[in-house]
């Protein structure tokens, strides 16, 4: 087996979108799918892309072929309390705030990238991976070991254990439960963000529906797994009053929400990219739009580098990346702590917070180009 110059651990979208990125420059990249090739494609899961990331997946040649709903505008209120702003997307020029798409069908657009380039991919269910560090990745069989030694590993998905000491990990006592819900009429292209005692509530435009992300405490979202659809839409729809008027949902699902962060993404001859490197409460929906952010800049270092591993390069990686990490974690996690929970004080000082948005376009104006192109707030 030939050893490339950069082994990329993981192929979800974000290992996917670094091969693609590094695809044609002076470093030859193989892919090991962890899960067992096209597994990502299966995600239920429904993604809110922001504007910088649609400029990420048009340079890397998958956005035309993706399915999307444009977010032309945005309304942020509390539930119990006064204050509300909106975004526009009239206010920027753009076509659309952000898109919503289908994790799986992300997935699929650049597996078949992926496969147009021909990118080398090693399936899993032929391998073992076992990366270590210092750029040695161990493919164990069942009759055999192959040991790569490559320039650099990157790992995109996985090894965030919550006893490494490596990993900073915050617990939020809560659950997403996520569906999707027909509304009584047309949504208008409008992405719905709602902060309620439980925890924040979004509803996406998706096609003609909404995607849900519902959150509350665990045992709270077991008990509106367990309900039927009515009941549960009754739920649903008190989070919201009489803003949107919903009328069915979808089966749901649910999945615990944790901050983990690993304090220096970057070793020897090592980085970590995506949830491998910190995975974010949903709340604003900027996971994977950081991920990807991180994949540019990474890319971008690794073609102008002749030795993609030199600690000077990756060192100069973090160091980009190190304000919009950091900001954008803490924006994620004070928005969490600020907003689920239900204390009168804090509950007027949100509501004045969401109306000195509205009336100070500004300060609004920043806040959204800081979502949709990072800390810089500038594409």
């Amino acid at each position: 087996m030939k050893t490339p110059d950069i082994a990329i651990i993981g192929a979800g979208p974000v290992g996917m979108a670094l091969a693609l990125a590094l695809h044609g420059g002076p470093h030859t990249v193989t892919l090991i799918d962890a899960r067992g090739r096209g597994a990502s494609r299966k995600d239920p899961r429904v993604l809110a892309l922001a504007h910088g990331t649609r400029l990420t997946l048009e340079r890397l040649g998958v956005w035309d072929h993706l399915p999307t709903t444009p977010i032309r505008h945005i309304h942020i209120s509390q539930q119990g309390g006064f204050g509300r702003t909106q975004l526009n997307e009239s206010d920027y020029a753009l076509d659309g705030l952000g898109h919503v798409v289908r994790a799986g069908d992300l997935a699929a657009a650049l597996d078949d990238a992926i496969t147009a380039a021909n990118i080398p991919v090693i399936d899993h269910s032929d391998a073992d991976v076992d990366p270590e560090l210092h750029g040695r990745v161990q493919l164990r069989r069942a009759d055999a070991t192959d040991t790569l030694d490559c320039q650099l590993v990157v790992c995109a998905e996985g090894g965030m254990r919550a006893d490494d000491p490596a990993i900073r990990v915050r617990d939020y006592g809560q659950h997403a439960v996520i569906c999707m819900a027909t509304p009584a009429e047309a949504h208008g292209n409008t992405a719905y963000e709602r902060f309620t005692p439980n925890g924040p509530v979004a509803l996406l435009p998706c096609g003609t529906d909404f995607a849900v992300v519902h959150t509350a405490a665990p045992e709270q979202a077991e008990a509106w797994l367990a309900l039927d659809d009515t009941a549960y839409l009754a739920e649903l729809q008190q989070a919201f009053g009489q803003r949107v008027k919903l009328i069915g949902v979808s089966p749901r699902e649910r999945f615990p929400l944790q901050l983990r962060v690993r304090h220096t993404p970057v070793a020897k001859r090592q980085v970590w990219l995506g949830n491998a490197a910190q995975t974010l409460h949903p709340v604003a929906g900027q996971g994977l739009n950081l991920a990807l952010r991180d994949v540019w800049a990474l890319a971008r270092r690794l073609n102008a580098a002749t030795d993609p591993g030199d600690a000077q390069v990756l060192s100069t990686y973090l160091r980009d990346r190190r304000l919009d990490r950091a900001s954008t974690v803490g924006f994620t996690d004070t928005l969490v702590r600020l907003f689920s929970n239900d204390l009168p004080p804090l509950r007027g000082l949100r509501g004045l917070g969401l109306l000195a948005l509205d009336l100070a376009p500004p300060l609004r104006h920043f806040v959204a180009k800081r979502m949709m192109f990072g800390a810089r707030a500038w594409p």
